[in-house]
């Protein structure tokens, strides 16, 4: 039976890392819903005809983590047709064998809201911006207004807002070491395979 996390989160708040050590620690696959966006926006032309057309070499291009990226995904997401273009690809991953990590920003409120795991990973956007200018080697206050302008969007959109999902696991990493933050991640994931081994009992 396969197991899906689903963990949420806005830009530079650690999610990436967390689920990246989730499906190593567990054996799961992994997936960034996020580079779906970034390669929809970074082919440019139509949104919709490039997110129904994405290839796996769309996906393995060089400049998908670039703040340009970012926002050219942050832009085609709020398109209806776009996410509805990449839904089904979400959904058939999620239900991979033995079990699947997902992180993004509707996760765990549109793509699985049956998840067995929901993290919803923040941080406070000025320790964000720290770690995105540190990563991209870029301006920290210039990393703060695009984070914000992308939060707002995010947050905002009609399609699919940026939010918590009722039952997810808040997780606020301002403060913690990654290590910590995989640790309770870790610990969380532990809780729900107990409870749906139980189950199946």
């Amino acid at each position: 039976m396969p197991f899906t996390i689903a963990i949420d989160g806005p830009a530079a708040s650690g999610k990436g890392t967390i689920a990246r050590a989730l499906s190593l620690t567990f054996g799961f696959h992994h997936l960034d819903t996020g580079l779906l966006y970034r390669a929809t926006g970074a082919k440019g032309g139509d949104p919709v005809a490039a997110a129904r057309g994405l290839t796996p070499e769309d996906l393995a291009r060089g400049d998908l983590r670039s703040a340009e990226a970012g926002q050219a995904a942050s832009r085609v997401a709020a398109i209806p047709e776009v996410r509805a273009a990449l839904v089904v690809f979400q959904r058939e991953f999620a239900r991979r064998e033995p079990g699947a990590v997902l992180d993004g920003r509707d996760i765990g409120t549109v793509i699985c809201p049956g998840a067995e795991v929901k993290l919803f990973v923040t941080a406070s956007d000025i320790v964000r911006a720290g770690r995105r200018a540190a990563e991209l080697g870029a301006d920290p206050a210039e990393m703060l207004i695009q984070l914000r302008e992308r939060d707002a969007r995010d947050a905002s959109r009609e399609a699919a807002p940026m939010r918590p999902a009722e039952d997810a696991l808040l997780l606020d990493t301002s403060e913690m070491t990654i290590e910590a933050a995989v640790a309770s991640a870790v610990a969380a994931v532990r809780v729900g395979l107990d409870r749906r081994d139980g189950a199946g009992q």
